[in-house]
């Protein structure tokens, strides 16, 4: 695992605490948003931090495709691993044929 035992995420509106519940949000993220292809841009950085835009597609299990836009913005500690992790997100509804990412 990438992220410190005490790493702190704020996703959308869930801020999420400790290693444990970051399982627990991935886990239940990979279950909804399936067949996930992402593309990410790197803005900017310093020595911890790094901060990204990113667009992602995905569908539901009815079959519903998105496309999600957002920006992130990492913190990492003296051991490399992800202490703090902010996203931005809004989700658009899209019909197949309007996918970028194929």
């Amino acid at each position: 695992m990438a992220y410190t035992i005490d790493t702190e995420w704020r996703n959308r509106i869930d801020f999420i605490n400790g290693r444990n519940e970051v399982i627990a949000f991935l886990t239940k993220k990979w279950e909804k948003e399936l067949d996930y292809q992402l593309k990410k841009e790197l803005w900017c950085y310093t020595e911890n931090k790094i901060g990204v835009r990113f667009e992602y597609e995905w569908h539901d299990k009815v079959g519903q495709w998105f496309r999600s836009y957002g920006n992130e913005m990492w913190e990492f500690d003296e051991n490399g691993y992800m202490k703090k992790r902010y996203a931005s997100i809004n989700d658009l509804a899209i019909n197949e044929e309007n996918r970028k990412f194929k």
